[in-house]
């Protein structure tokens, strides 16, 4: 029986816009690298040394640490709309301040819908009727369900840890003779820290305390996950982050941020294929299988290993952003930022825009992507969050 699991795999495929997975396309689950809020969208896809709001739970816990209420939020985005896809992204997060822990709790769900796919059997279909070898259909996806805290260890300094269940359903069968389906379970969890400090002189620009965040985040730590032959186990996304935040105008009625992040994933892979089998196919000729080993160097060797790939430096993307608010207490933000990549290594090249607004408890933001190339899946690409902020001041 032949089924359409290679059509799964081509949609997760699609996922690889995310951070340093395009570029590489050696790690499953790519989706746990997507930006899952529209402010970050807008800014660059930045936010690891901002992290100050419900979304830290994914750009750094160690921003859990300053957090103080309840915060809820939630993002959905069609993905890819220049495929004119079913695919969308979906994320839920909630933060709680625990009073005698100096900390805070926090909670997300990342829901990827990768569409509805048809099961075809190996037979030719009637020409009287093309769905003569249908068999069925099904419906792929995959989710991350993660939780975490943070806590102040020092004056201004924020550490925290997440803890990450992960499911990844592409299909419900194998391909050709496999036994099993195309569903795996992995877990991973994330280290973060946030520094934000209450007086930190630079020369010629004085104090910038209160003013500055400076955070790293090392994400999706993990043992690789597969599906039916475990010799075929992709390493999970590990990810790192290294992120500024700088608060430049800070008055009643304005405020201005600038941030820039640096992120490279941190998975070495070397894929060694041999043949199988050689047998006749129906027509007569030759029907070759082959067999596919993926050496992965395990964690925490592939933190070191990845840097010495002959790549050096060129993964790393760079991304820049910069955020204005108006209003006492801020109503209206506007937002724009850069992303860049290695042509080498992806090459992705766009810019982003966005804008916000609140009401008392009230948040709305939705953020743009503008690429420089015609055609590319990303433009157009748009996402909308809506989030509530239950007491407390977190802003850097």
């Amino acid at each position: 029986m032949k089924t359409a699991l290679s059509a799964a795999v081509i949609a997760v495929s699609l996922l690889a816009f995310a951070p340093g997975v395009f570029a590489q396309g050696e790690t499953a689950v790519p989706f746990l690298l997507i930006a899952p809020n529209a402010r970050a969208g807008g800014m660059g896809e930045t936010g690891t040394g901002l992290a100050d709001d419900g979304s830290a739970v994914f750009w750094n816990p160690g921003g859990l640490a300053f957090l103080r209420g309840d915060k809820i939020s939630l993002t959905h985005a069609p993905w890819l709309p220049e495929f004119s896809s079913d695919l969308s992204y979906d994320f839920l997060s909630y933060t709680h301040y625990l009073d005698g822990w100096d900390g805070s709790l926090g909670a997300s769900v990342t829901f990827f819908n990768l569409g509805t796919f048809v099961h075809t059997s190996s037979i030719a279909p009637d020409p009287n009727n093309p769905n003569s070898n249908v068999l069925g259909t099904w419906h792929a996806y995959e989710i991350a369900v993660t939780v975490g805290y943070g806590t102040q260890v020092s004056d201004g300094l924020g550490l925290g840890a997440n803890f990450r269940y992960i499911r990844s359903e592409l299909a419900p069968f194998g391909t050709e003779q496999e036994v099993g389906s195309g569903i795996a379970n992995d877990v991973s969890f994330d280290l973060g820290l946030l520094y934000r400090p209450h007086v930190f002189n630079i020369p010629l620009l004085g104090d910038l305390g209160d003013r500055l965040g400076l955070g790293v985040d090392l994400s999706n730590l993990g043992p690789s996950l597969y599906y039916i032959d475990q010799a075929q186990a992709d390493p999970l996304p590990t990810n790192l982050r290294v992120g500024l935040a700088l608060h430049v105008l800070k008055s009643q009625y304005n405020n201005m941020y600038l941030t820039l992040d640096l992120s490279r994933t941190l998975v070495r892979v070397n894929t060694d294929s041999t043949i199988g089998s050689i047998n006749p196919n129906a027509q007569g000729g030759p029907d070759t299988t082959w067999n596919y080993t993926n050496e992965v160097d395990p964690l925490p060797k592939s933190l070191i290993t990845t840097w010495g790939d002959g790549s050096g430096l060129k993964r790393i993307i760079i991304s820049a952003g910069a955020e204005y608010w108006y209003g006492s207490p801020r109503l209206i933000a506007l937002r724009m930022g850069y992303y860049k990549e290695n042509p080498n290594f992806g090459g992705r090249n766009f810019l982003t825009f966005g804008a916000g607004i609140r009401y008392d408890i009230y948040g709305f933001d939705f953020s743009y992507i503008s690429t420089f190339d015609q055609n590319n899946p990303l433009s157009n690409q748009l996402r909308f969050s809506l989030s509530l902020n239950l007491g407390g001041t977190n802003e850097l």
